[in-house]
């Protein structure tokens, strides 16, 4: 009797030995399992670190400040290329202030800014004071009318005419017996500069009035009957009408849109530029900000904006 006790007590030893090594063991695994998670769920945070909503890398060592300065005619384009330069490089803050084209040339040869911009090529004297221009988008210059104006084309030289006060009605040009009131933009910016370089109208235009921004000649034209003015083509919505350009008499006239920007076609068309300094390096921030705006990535940014990239325009 005593025999078989001992075996059977012999029998739960072993029992509880084999039941503590098993739970060992499951410990053990379920340990092991946990730090694998753990370490999987770190390679997951650390690969969203790394890429940004598209799947692009991110960029979070690079900081800094990148400064630009100039056309009001690129806030379209500024604000989107600020916005996704932004998702890849979250840690550079890049400003834009939109005081017109001169002041963003002055800007950027005094060193006062990162980056100037203009809506006009750079002039020889202003490359000779210092300055690099870098063509970043082509933009047409739409000629805008109210939209109750029964005209619907014009050549250029009757825009030249009109703008000049040569012709001052409506009815000398096929339209309605109305006042023309032309309306364009302050000395020094670049969309003026560029109408009137390309009109031969320099310093001859006579303006009913003379506004500070695209927007603002945008609306005087939208509400004042018999006006017509000059803005960007990105600019361009509903609230006025666009008219058609000849070339001469024998041409065909020419509506303002991206795809007659982009193959030549459209006369009244200029440059969207970045202006930097010839004799000097643009921080990191800068120099990342400039070179993500003059890749092939950021095409879809200008074409949203309403603007033919510089790349497409090259091809």
């Amino acid at each position: 009797m005593k025999k078989v006790m001992s075996m059977l007590l012999a029998a739960a030893l072993c029992a509880g030995v084999f039941a503590g090594c098993s739970g060992t063991d499951t410990a053990s695994s379920a340990a092991d399992a946990a730090s694998q998670a753990d370490a999987s769920q770190a390679d997951a945070s650390q690969a969203d670190s790394s890429e940004g909503e598209e799947g692009g890398a991110v960029n979070t060592e690079l900081s800094g400040t990148v400064s630009t300065n100039g056309s009001t005619s690129m806030e379209e384009v500024m604000q989107g290329l600020i916005e996704y330069f932004n998702e890849e490089y979250p840690n550079i803050t890049v400003t834009y202030d939109p005081t017109g084209s001169g002041t963003g040339i002055e800007q950027a040869t005094a060193g006062s800014c990162d980056i100037g911009l203009s809506s006009r090529a750079l002039k020889d004297e202003e490359k000779e004071a210092g300055l690099t221009e870098t063509v970043v988008a082509k933009d047409g210059i739409a000629i805008v009318v109210n939209t109750e104006n029964a005209v619907s084309e014009l050549t250029v030289d009757q825009i030249t005419k009109i703008a000049t006060g040569e012709i001052t009605n409506w009815s000398e040009v096929g339209g309605a017996d109305e006042e023309i009131a032309f309306i364009g933009r302050e000395a020094g910016s670049g969309t003026r500069g560029a109408f009137e370089e390309l009109t031969g109208t320099e310093d001859a235009c006579s303006y009913a009035q003379e506004l500070t921004s695209t927007g603002a000649v945008r609306t005087a034209v939208s509400t004042t009957p018999g006006a017509i003015g000059y803005i960007s083509l990105s600019s361009l919505d509903d609230s006025v009408k666009a008219i058609a350009v000849k070339v001469d008499d024998a041409s065909e006239a020419v509506k303002c849109t991206e795809e007659t920007v982009l193959d030549g076609s459209y006369a009244i068309q200029r440059p969207f530029v970045f202006a930097t300094k010839s004799d000097a390096e643009l921080s990191e921030a800068a120099q990342a900000f400039y070179d993500f705006a003059t890749s092939e990535d950021a095409a879809q940014i200008y074409i949203d904006a309403g603007v033919v990239p510089a790349s497409e325009s090259a091809e």
